[in-house]
């Protein structure tokens, strides 16, 4: 009896043994609760900067070019001579060639007008800015009008005052190839003379960026021989998805962080390309890219170390918000055409359904499916299931 009795407990243990062995053990997994605060929906990537305006002097006509003793980063001041042409061996203008250097010279004082009619035309939109703004402070000091048409106003101004800028420089540059052209028909029309020679001298107020010809030697009319810009006037390139481009619009804010010192910079959104491009990502996947451009708030701030071609990361901001429902980006995951999260209570997950507003990269708002202080699993692992036993550390 006693023999049967102990057999029967042996029995029990093993059983209990096995049970306890196969049972399934919680899945360990980790969670966050579900919080209600600011958010804000931003598109992040890398960005370079660049001279806004940028001027490659060509040689006018073939001939012997001196050595050119400036480099990169050298200032250079209107009309300061940048290269020297000595004639060739043969006479540089033929009949032939007299004619085309006229052509020339008629050419580049043709473009000179149309860049002066481009400026007046810049000079009458800056003007109706100008009202525009003036008439904007007023309704809004008198609360006709909400704050928000004031800074559109204020914006429209400040880009139709960087435009009238760009055009004035490219009629400088205009003038000059006109005064080029003519100083090339002069110089070089009648009996050459061993000392005749050609300065090329700089059109605006810069700094040398590149020099692309610096030995002597024979160069060919329309060779580059050198690039100016200023530095101080950045420009920023952001390359973005195009899917993220159309939710991009002129005006609105930005973030410049990781280009080099500490703080961050700010800027807000000049222009978003209406042409994209096809750019091979570092995983060789092929990805449609819009040019987006930023103009730095305060120039000065970041002008004295950042040059041309420098790294940033540029966060835009799309929306904002206070008071928002959000889970970490992480934590969703496609059911069906929607969205879902594994919820953890009870030591159990549990599959929810989720509808989605606006989302970033790190968090996401949620407008219905869960509520603050829920906890939410992140980066689920493919083997959980809903029901399943999990563990929170």
């Amino acid at each position: 009896m006693k023999r049967k009795l102990l057999l029967g407990i042996a029995a029990l243990c093993l059983v209990g043994l096995l049970a306890v062995a196969l049972w399934p053990k919680a899945l360990e997994v980790d969670a966050v609760a579900v919080s209600r605060g600011a958010f804000r929906q931003t598109v992040d990537e890398d960005g370079r900067t660049r001279v806004r305006e940028r001027y490659t002097v060509s040689a006018p006509v073939a001939g012997t070019l001196a050595r050119i003793d400036l480099h990169p980063g050298d200032a250079v001041q209107p009309g300061a001579v940048l290269a020297r042409l000595q004639p060739l061996p043969s006479p540089l203008l033929d009949p032939r060639s007299r004619q085309v250097a006229e052509q020339r010279l008629a050419s580049a004082r043709d473009a000179h007008r149309q860049s002066l009619a481009a400026v007046g035309r810049a000079e009458t939109a800056l003007a109706l800015a100008r009202s525009n703004l003036e008439r904007a402070r007023y309704m809004v000091g008198q609360q006709a009008a909400p704050p928000l048409q004031l800074e559109q106003a204020e914006a429209e101004s400040r880009m139709r005052e960087s435009e009238l800028e760009s055009l004035r420089f490219a009629e400088k540059v205009a003038a000059h190839s006109v005064e080029e052209a003519q100083s090339a028909l002069e110089s070089f029309g009648g009996r050459q003379r061993s000392g005749d020679q050609l300065e090329l001298t700089s059109p605006v107020r810069g700094r040398v960026l590149h020099v692309l010809r610096e030995s002597a030697g024979v160069v060919a009319a329309g060779e580059p021989l050198i690039e100016l810009g200023d530095p101080e006037s950045l420009e920023v390139v952001v390359q973005v998805l195009s899917q993220d481009a159309v939710a991009l619009r002129p005006g609105m804010t930005a973030a410049l962080t990781h280009w080099g010192a500490d703080g961050e910079l700010h800027a807000h959104v000049r222009r978003v390309e209406p042409v994209a491009f096809t750019h091979l990502s570092a995983l060789g996947v092929e990805e449609q890219r819009v040019n987006v451009l930023l103009d730095l708030d305060d120039p000065g701030a970041g002008s004295k170390l950042l040059g041309d071609g420098f790294a940033v990361e540029a966060q835009i901001l799309v929306w904002a918000g206070e008071g928002v429902t959000q889970v970490p980006t992480s934590a969703l995951f496609r059911r069906g055409d929607g969205w879902a999260v594994f919820a953890a209570r009870s030591g159990r997950a549990s599959v929810r359904p989720v509808k989605v507003g606006h989302r970033g990269p790190l968090h996401t708002e949620v407008l219905e499916g869960v509520a603050p202080g829920d906890l939410v699993v992140v980066h689920p692992p493919p083997t959980l299931r809903d029901g399943a036993r999990v563990r929170v550390p």
